[in-house]
């Protein structure tokens, strides 16, 4: 029998047959396969190590420019940058950081994305 699987928010996260046998299995048609195509989508980094943050700033050769931009910034933010064990995408000093590089949100989703695989 086909059931439809809902989040909290109310969005459809799947379609599922339960079989006889008590498990579930996805049942979605070949025909359409974008339309959960959101499911397989990787999750979205939310934070990342120190470590991770700054060896992506090197390796996209952003490090001596963000460092010239923190020392620009009052002192808790120059001890954020400095002492942070962990850096969070959605900070307001982070997005204040990033909007001042120029980045997108999608080139700060693609920065953090492959920060954590570092």
């Amino acid at each position: 029998m086909p059931f439809v699987s809902r989040s909290d928010n109310g969005a459809i996260d799947g379609v599922f047959e339960q079989l006889q046998e008590g498990m579930a299995e996805e049942f979605l048609s070949d025909d359409n396969p974008e339309l959960f195509a959101h499911l397989n989508a990787p999750p979205k980094v939310s934070s990342v190590s120190a470590r991770q943050f700054r060896l992506m700033l090197r390796r996209s050769g952003l490090l001596e420019q963000v460092k010239a931009w923190v020392a620009q910034q009052d002192g808790e933010t120059q001890d954020a940058f400095e002492y942070s064990g962990t850096f969070v995408k959605d900070s307001p000093t982070m997005m204040a950081g990033f909007v001042a590089l120029g980045f997108t949100p999608q080139q700060i989703d693609g920065f953090f994305a492959a920060a954590a695989e570092l």
